[in-house]
């Protein structure tokens, strides 16, 4: 361990052994202060924030109990260790009680004190790495990420919120790629499960026989290759909350386990006998009309009932295309970090291609779009010649474009669509000017020749609509 980081505070009010403890911890490197009194010492912690306090339990004004207390409240980075000549078990079960990480018993041993403050020392660094660590996870899954100012979002996130804090099953319909997982991890982070597992399984990605006992875990011998038990992922997320996606995909044997654990909070391995209570949160997803499911007879309808509790609906990117400058922009910042690019953006007509795009694939199609084109870019600003050819594809002007895609001509195929796509980006605003404006990437005087250009105001548009 490199000592030399160390900022260490000695207090005691014997001189001699306060500048004989201060001399040698300066000799390996620490920077070391030193303090005759607990009021100096309080003095000295206001001032700096020291990483370890050696304070001898005797002090003149107030004893060494009274500064850990101090500390506790208002130092609660710095680690306190206590010194004193008459140690007793239960003044060490105490100070160790009142949250002092070590008690020495004087004369102190030079190698006993040092081992004690690198120690203390270790358990700041991993105390702050654990910080950093879950402010990570916490800026990774909280609602943030989930970029959107559509209306349709705005009522998800709204929902996401007043949901979170709740046992409650929820159910999150969207087209593949739209988040889903991005939404489930959310509801869990805002949660008061958030210190508990979040365990996700792709139900449509095993095969029926494998994906029970992925759920419930199995016994030794239940069946073949079972050579051992196996703990499922309800006992992974006990305490948590367990994601499962594409539940459509669930058999009918695996959807009477489902909707028993829902209602009775228990279960048994494959091939066991041995009952298992869970405390989970069950969020769940699909792309499927499980009414229509449930019509076909494919879904149970007690289990639909059960999980169809709180239901979000994760919009398609079609529908919120005024959100498309937003997850650009915010893509365009994770790519160019990722390659060392410094691509400042889209020009004007790649943006309207990908906002005159159908998107099947949803924000995970875009994602991709987006990192390519971060690739493929020769400047700083991505151009329509950077972007795939299937997005030209669905423009029925498209033979007109092919030989110019950066040129004049695009703009003049593009601009059959514009009306349109002006249109929905203001109902998507509730007819705001100013957010419309932003959402599109253009400045509101832009915005109002276009509407004047394409004769649009509301009564134009819903008289002949």
């Amino acid at each position: 361990m490199d000592t030399t980081t160390g900022s260490l505070l000695v207090v005691d009010d014997d001189r001699h052994i306060q500048n004989a403890m201060a001399d040698y911890l300066r000799s390996l490197g620490y920077r070391t202060e030193t303090a005759s009194t607990c009021g100096d010492a309080i003095e000295r912690m206001q001032e700096f924030p020291f990483e370890v306090v050696v304070c001898d339990v005797n002090l003149p004004d107030r004893d060494g109990f009274e500064l850990l207390e101090w500390s506790r409240e208002n130092a609660k980075d710095t680690s306190v260790i206590l010194l004193t000549g008459f140690g007793t078990i239960e003044s060490a079960v105490e100070a160790i009680r009142m949250g002092a990480f070590d008690y020495l018993t004087k004369p102190v041993i030079d190698e006993e004190l040092n081992l004690s403050i690198e120690r203390a020392i270790g358990q700041r660094q991993l105390v702050q790495e654990n910080r950093q660590l879950k402010a990570q996870l916490d800026q990774k899954h909280n609602l943030s990420n989930i970029i959107g100012k559509d209306f349709k979002m705005l009522r998800m996130f709204e929902l996401i919120e007043s949901v979170s804090d709740t046992r409650t099953t929820a159910l999150i319909l969207g087209e593949s790629g739209t988040g889903k997982t991005v939404t489930a991890r959310a509801i869990h982070h805002l949660s008061n499960r958030s210190e508990k597992p979040f365990v996700e399984v792709a139900c449509g990605a095993l095969p029926e026989t494998l994906l029970e006992s992925e759920l419930f875990g199995h016994v030794e011998g239940a069946f073949t290759g079972a050579t051992s038990d196996k703990e499922g992922k309800f006992l992974q997320a006990d305490g948590g909350t367990l994601f499962l996606d594409e539940i459509a995909t669930a058999s009918p044997q695996l959807q009477v386990k489902l909707l028993r654990v829902l209602q009775d909070r228990e279960f048994e391995p494959v091939g066991g006998n041995i009952t298992h209570k869970v405390d989970v949160r069950l969020v769940l997803a699909t792309n499927t009309n499980l009414e229509e499911a449930v019509r076909r007879g494919d879904f149970r309808e007690d289990l639909y009932y059960r999980i169809n509790v709180i239901t979000l609906t994760q919009p398609a990117l079609r529908e919120r295309i005024g959100d498309i400058p937003l997850l650009v922009d915010h893509y365009l910042k994770v790519f160019n970090t990722q390659t060392g690019r410094e691509i400042t953006g889209l020009d004007e007509m790649a943006m309207h291609a990908l906002q005159q795009y159908h998107w099947p694939g949803n924000v995970r199609e875009l994602v991709n779009v987006i990192e390519r084109a971060v690739v493929l870019c020769k400047g700083t600003q991505i151009c329509p010649g950077d972007l795939p050819e299937k997005l030209f594809q669905e423009n029925e002007q498209r033979s007109r474009v092919e030989a110019h895609l950066g040129g004049a001509s695009l703009k003049k195929a593009l601009s059959t669509p514009e009306r349109q796509l002006i249109i929905q980006a203001l109902e998507s605003n509730g007819w705001n000017r100013q957010n419309t404006a932003k959402a599109l990437g253009i400045n509101r005087t832009t915005l109002y020749k276009k509407m004047k250009k394409y004769d649009i105001d509301f009564e134009t548009v819903y008289k002949h609509a």
